[in-house]
């Protein structure tokens, strides 16, 4: 049962811990557009759109709340045409919780992630990629599109090679300007082939920028009708040390709620000492959320650690590669989670795509269907694979909100993992 402090307040937003199973807990996050159970997975919405699927189709598979692209909203369309034409949620007519990163993931995606060619997804968790993988981006030392300063970042657009500025108060400003329900604090995240004294270069002058942030918000107005969070983002690396420095000085700034960000380490093992040394010493009454995790092993450890919430782009991006999650295929587990329809064997397999899935894709398409659609690369393939896979995710974490009620989440994860 829930003890000590279980609830925060601040206008037209509120946390409260409902229930709790050891350090995992069940929540509730209000928000100006709508409740969040927690814990949730938060579905990318990179440009406003959670590639292929309309909001209605969001609604349907059970999506309670999505992450929006900062620096890619703020290149294109502009921040100013997002405001003018009334806010994310008017603009992409999302009537419920949205997030917002600050642009500071693109300080590693533009600039460490091409440096050192360590991707977000493919290898994220450098010593275990599998040797026959190579990265998705190679390296290209030298070809950075940021130059980090103590003042801010600069930044060259991918699109069209024109540089821009940015600052923790230009990150607060557009993100007002985009009207999230959510805003994160600006940030450097780092990689993890960073060696020690970068990562600690790189955690204090998050936190100037964390002192900044919260200055430039406090000193600004909502502009759409609505209040909106600010969360910090705790960095540090998998530095044992920088941890436990971030999150103490991170966590007694009056942010809404704390993001665990940067690298994780060079292993999964890595990531739970990370989270380890982390969570426990967040504010208990605030939520927790961990950026750019979302695999099912990682999501039922994070949980057990604490974690409220989650966003990442693998199930998205998984489905436009012909991959379907699901637990097991004609009965037999899956150890990826993963069922590739480009697979010969479904070419006239009449069976629903996942068995015992009620999603909107598998009540009513083949096996053959799909895969038919992927091999023609008919856009169809995408929209009902992303279905699918959303669908999955949200109904996982329904079943971890049950068990962790029901005091039955070993057993959950036993069902799912096997250990």
């Amino acid at each position: 049962m829930p003890t000590g402090q279980e609830k925060m307040e601040t206008p037209g937003f509120a946390f409260e811990v409902l229930h709790r199973h050891g350090n995992a807990r069940v929540g509730r996050l209000q928000t100006p557009h709508g409740e969040v159970e927690t814990p949730a997975f938060v579905a990318v919405g990179t440009q406003a759109s959670v590639k292929s699927l309309a909001p209605d189709d969001l609604e349907q598979v059970g999506t309670q709340i999505i992450f929006a692209n900062t620096y890619h909203l703020y290149l294109r369309p502009g921040p100013e045409v997002v405001a003018e034409l009334g806010g994310l949620h008017a603009f992409m007519q999302w009537h419920h919780p949205i997030m917002t990163d600050s642009g500071g993931f693109q300080v590693f995606s533009l600039g460490a992630s091409i440096e050192q060619g360590v991707g977000k997804i493919a290898s994220i968790f450098p010593d275990e990629s599998p040797p026959s993988v190579p990265p998705r981006r190679k390296p290209t030392q030298g070809r950075s599109l940021v130059q980090v300063t103590d003042e801010g970042v600069w930044f060259r657009s991918h699109l069209d090679g024109s540089r821009h500025w940015f600052t923790p108060e230009i990150a607060v400003q557009v993100q007002r300007q985009l009207g999230a329900d959510i805003l994160l604090a600006f940030d450097e995240c780092t990689s993890p082939l960073h060696d020690y004294e970068y990562t600690r270069q790189a955690m204090e002058r998050t936190h100037r920028w964390a002192l900044r942030s919260l200055e430039a918000f406090h000193a600004s107005e909502p502009l759409h009708g609505f209040p909106q969070a600010l969360y910090g983002i705790v960095q540090g690396g998998a530095y044992e040390e920088l941890r436990r420095q971030s999150t103490r000085f991170i966590a007694q700034l009056p942010f809404d709620g704390f993001a665990i960000g940067g690298s994780l380490g060079r292993t999964k093992a890595d990531m739970w000492h990370v989270l380890e040394w982390t969570v426990p010493h967040l504010p208990d009454h605030k939520p927790r959320h961990l950026l750019g995790i979302g695999e099912v092993a990682d999501i039922f450890a994070a949980v057990a650690r604490g974690v409220d919430t989650f966003d990442c782009v693998a199930p998205t991006r998984m489905a436009r590669n012909a991959g379907l999650l699901a637990r097991t295929l004609d009965g037999k587990p899956l150890p990826r989670f993963r069922i590739n329809m480009r697979n010969a064997r479904f070419r006239r397999d009449p069976r629903a795509p996942v068995e015992g899935c009620d999603c909107p894709t598998c009540r009513t398409y083949s096996r053959a269907y799909l895969h038919h659609l992927f091999r023609a690369n008919e856009l169809l393939a995408y929209r009902l694979a992303t279905v699918h896979n959303l669908f999955f995710m949200n109904r996982l974490m329904a079943e971890i909100r049950a068990a962790l009620q029901e005091g039955t989440f070993d057993v959950l994860k036993t069902h799912w993992l096997g250990s």
